[in-house]
């Protein structure tokens, strides 16, 4: 598929003096399971170009399920059947054949593998981070990385284990406060002149907000696979992040915050199809490790659905 270019129209909601997606003509999404699942990747598209039918930029979700940025595997993941992927065996490839103009980066929630707090595995997280940064900049891509969400022990109280274990086979019942500081050691990299958005703390807040009216809320039934509020949480934080002002970011769901657009909740569909068309094709493309990934369509095949679902979009919206 021919690049999407940025028609002469700007984000209007965006800073005049320099957009954050200005020349951007590719984004690539590249996560674990929940970036794969790809509500918040569809819905910030979605957003961006109901909100802007000049936009011109092409959004492809390759986020691969189980995946670290840390090269890290707890004994026995998947029953046993396959290691953790690691993004570095694959990050050159699809840098090379995507060639985007800028990379989000959700990594953090595998990491750690479920264990406490290690400093070595930390460590790994950090450097993992740091080569994903230089390897983008080599191809060309600027980087905006995504702090990990929240690890929610509740919904899975009687599987979780406690401190003190020599091997986790199940997720540590304080994993969040290691992913809390991960999130905070990325944040703290703004210093330094990355660009990140805070997922995990709006996220929290959200959660403990929302049990002090119900104890049972939840955002993911296994702790870590979010239901569309929690996507939306995410999304939100990356729309805020591009300049969407807070007012068009109130509505508690996307279904809400799109239906305020003009054919919020049609485009949405059209892009799910989309996306959905894409990333596995892309995924078989540009290869992994991960066994029982779907293979999806051939990628010049999946292009052209793709094409022509983008021109029914520019057509009709």
């Amino acid at each position: 598929m021919r690049r999407l270019m940025f028609g002469a129209l700007s984000l209007v909601f965006l800073s005049a003096a320099s957009p954050p997606l200005e020349g951007v003509h590719r984004v690539v999404f590249l996560g674990d399971s929940n970036t794969y699942a790809g509500q918040y990747v569809e819905q910030v598209e979605t957003f961006l170009r109901a909100s802007n039918p000049g936009l011109r930029c092409e959004f492809l979700n390759l986020g691969l399920p189980s995946e670290t940025v840390s090269g890290l595997s707890e004994p026995g993941h998947a029953g046993g059947q396959f290691p953790r992927p690691d993004l570095h065996e694959r990050l050159d490839r699809v840098l090379s054949k995507t060639k985007p103009d800028l990379v989000v980066a959700c990594y953090g929630t595998n990491c750690g593998i479920y264990y406490p707090f290690d400093e070595a595995r930390f460590a790994r997280y950090c450097e993992g981070i740091g080569r994903l940064r230089e390897h983008a900049a080599t191809a060309g891509a600027k980087v905006l990385l995504v702090t990990p969400p929240v690890f929610d022990p509740k919904p899975i109280r009687a599987r979780t284990l406690p401190a003190g274990r020599a091997e986790y086979r199940e997720p540590y019942e304080g994993y969040d406060d290691v992913l809390e500081r991960y999130a905070a050691w990325l944040v703290s990299q703004r210093a330094r002149g990355w660009d990140v958005v805070d997922a995990h703390t709006p996220m929290k807040r959200h959660l403990d907000e929302a049990r002090r009216h119900n104890p049972d809320y939840i955002l993911a039934g296994d702790g870590v696979h979010f239901n569309d509020t929690g996507h939306w949480i995410i999304a939100r934080e990356i729309l805020r992040h591009w300049g969407v002002p807070d007012r068009d970011l109130t509505a508690a769901t996307a279904q809400k915050a799109l239906a305020a657009l003009p054919h919020g909740r049609e485009l949405l569909a059209l892009v799910e199809t989309r996306q959905r068309g894409l990333k596995d094709a892309w995924l078989t493309a540009t290869g992994h490790t991960r066994p029982g990934m779907a293979k999806g369509l051939p990628l010049d095949q999946a292009e052209r659905m793709a094409d022509e679902i983008e021109a029914k979009i520019q057509t009709t919206y």
